[in-house]
């Protein structure tokens, strides 16, 4: 069986349903990871997104910011969060799916939205960076004690990094801009690596194709500036590594009315 998986960080769920709905209609993901929905779980649409097709959803959110949820086709086995840095701040949720999604029976799908880290790249002087590093710290402990990559599994998320140099519009001149900072890709590909992650996007499109998933709002013309970042990721378990099909960006959500700045990343495997 095809097993597609969509993730996007839509910036308030309840102000873009209306483009959840479409990108559901036009691409027909089996899940859909949803971060950044900004609404507490009592405020979920949750009757609009079952609507459109996935009767299983999970959030975990809270008032105004953050907020990770999971749309789908079948049912779940299991579900759970993990608190972050001490915080209840909704960045986690993971699922099983039940022996009702056939091939797919067992797989864990694991929702990150890892924090923005602020724009000043000093950890002393700058909380919210000092946030994001502890955050990405506490997710290479959990990859080592819990080695969630031993069953099947997927990692997917706004993981708020572009690690590799044609993950950005320019490597030079974003050394020094928060997301691409030494300090972040590296820490971010040894937790990867540690793990045992499999980056599915580069794995199926490498370097040193460019590829993005996230334009400012600061650009007024975007799609002619092209001013990117890959900050969206889907990571595999190296069992799932020769199931990967496809996978790509939906580039054309950003030009949509009233935009997220992030695009979806959808991948498809063979199960």
């Amino acid at each position: 069986m095809q097993l597609t998986v969509s993730t996007w960080n839509i910036n308030s769920v309840r102000l873009r349903i209306d483009q959840v709905g479409r990108f559901l209609k036009e691409r027909r993901p089996d899940i859909l990871c949803l971060q950044e929905t900004k609404c507490p779980n009592d405020k979920l649409p949750l009757k609009d997104l079952q609507a459109f097709g996935y009767p299983f959803v999970v959030h975990m959110g809270q008032k105004g910011y953050n907020g990770v949820a999971i749309l789908s086709r079948y049912p779940f086995a299991e579900t759970s969060v993990m608190e972050m840095c001490g915080r209840q701040d909704a960045r986690h949720i993971t699922v099983t799916l039940s022996r009702e999604a056939k091939a797919a029976a067992g797989l864990t799908i694991h929702n990150f939205y890892v924090p923005a880290g602020g724009d000043i790249p000093d950890p002393e002087i700058n909380e919210k960076f000092r946030h994001k590093l502890d955050f990405m710290a506490e997710m290479r402990a959990w990859g080592s004690k819990a080695k969630p990559t031993l069953g099947p599994s997927i990692l997917v998320g706004d993981l708020n990094v572009a690690p590799l140099e044609h993950d950005v519009w320019s490597h030079k001149q974003l050394l020094d801009v928060v997301s691409h900072t030494p300090v972040e890709t590296e820490m971010f590909e040894e937790l990867r690596q540690e793990a045992e992650w499999i980056d599915a996007m580069r794995i199926l499109r490498p370097e040193p194709e460019k590829i993005y998933s996230w334009w400012s709002y600061r650009s007024p013309d975007w799609a002619a500036a092209d001013k990117g970042r890959r900050l969206d990721h889907i990571w595999v378990s190296k069992g799932l590594k020769d199931t990967l099909r496809t996978i790509d960006v939906t580039r054309d959500t950003r030009g949509w009315e009233r935009p997220s700045d992030h695009a979806p990343v959808t991948a498809v495997l063979e199960l």
